[in-house]
């Protein structure tokens, strides 16, 4: 099962760095993918620690595929890390293997802490369409337009029945990305 995160971690200066990550989960282990290279894998590998956040402000998934990376923090209560102030469970975990790939190894991680700090009240459709969206511009230089032009038009569907002021907010970070994106490939 692939699960749609918040994955922060740190630096060895203590900087953190937050970043949407689809994280696997399997048994009682957390399988954390980063691409080589990245912010991301070189703080878990010098590290070993990160924090899972679930979060269900899709405002945080946009921002940080759209250079805001900003967002509030709390400190990890067992770890060396850092929590996102608005997540509404988070885990705090250490890598415990890794199986090397030049594309995107496998970390391996077990949980060490998991704290819930809110209840969580649902999904409505605007936000798996944030969601999906901010996907497609993960990959704007992976995927042809036309797929990219046809799955917005779909999912502006639930966005336009469902969407609070947080989702459209979201909503419109990531379209000038792709518009922004669209501009200097026809350049």
């Amino acid at each position: 099962m692939i699960l749609e995160t918040i994955v922060t971690t740190q630096n060895q200066q203590g900087r953190a760095h937050i970043a949407p990550m689809g994280i696997h989960r399997h048994d009682d282990e957390l399988i954390i993918l980063p691409f080589c290279p990245s912010t991301t894998l070189d703080n878990l590998m010098t590290s070993s620690h990160a924090v899972i956040n679930y979060c269900d402000d899709v405002r945080v998934f946009a921002g940080c595929l759209t250079g805001r990376r900003d967002w509030p923090l709390i400190e990890a209560e067992k770890i060396n890390g850092k929590v996102l102030a608005c997540a509404l469970a988070h885990s705090e975990v250490e890598v415990v293997r890794v199986e090397e790939d030049p594309i995107r190894p496998k970390l391996f991680c077990k949980i060490i802490h998991t704290v819930n700090h809110a209840p969580f009240m649902g999904f409505n459709r605007a936000q798996y369409s944030v969601l999906e969206a901010a996907i497609l511009v993960s990959r704007l230089g992976m995927l042809p337009q036309e797929k990219i032009d046809a799955e917005l038009d779909y999912l502006k569907i639930g966005l336009e029945k469902t969407a609070s002021p947080k989702e459209l907010e979201a909503w419109s970070w990531l379209m000038a990305v792709i518009e922004q994106h669209k501009r200097e490939k026809n350049a």
